[in-house]
């Protein structure tokens, strides 16, 4: 199962991973752990996510990738990471799953992209000599 699919999975059963599919900040902790269990393992995790975020969004802020997540998905702003508005905790997980989605699929397009059930680079092309 590609990163991709895999983060697909979480976003269509968000609850299942965290317990309850309504909180963007148990989702953006438990993409977190994801990401330092597959940095250990020898794995991309979300090297370059919060990065890619960031040319997304067009400008840079002190905020970690969730609080970029959230420019992209709330412009108007929110009070509080740990206790968004129903409405604005919907918005916002469908926008990190989309962004997700995006950010994977170019990783998989460009060279060298790593599977993450196996955690090694893809092996170079062959060359006739």
């Amino acid at each position: 199962m590609s990163e991709r699919e895999y983060f697909a999975c979480v976003g269509k059963r968000p609850g299942m991973f965290v317990g309850t599919a309504s909180s963007f900040h148990q989702l953006t902790a438990f993409l977190t752990g994801y990401d330092q269990h597959a940095i250990r393992h020898g794995g991309q995790g979300l090297t370059g996510w919060h990065e890619w975020l960031v040319a997304r969004r067009g400008r840079n802020c002190n905020h970690a990738w969730p609080g970029q997540v959230l420019h992209i998905a709330l412009p108007e702003g929110w009070n509080n990471i740990t206790d968004l508005l129903p409405g604005d905790a919907t918005r916002a997980i469908k926008v990190l799953f989309q962004l997700l989605d995006e950010f994977a699929a170019e990783r998989e397009a460009s060279p060298g992209a790593q599977n993450s059930d196996c955690g090694t680079p893809a092996a170079p092309p062959s060359r006739s000599i």
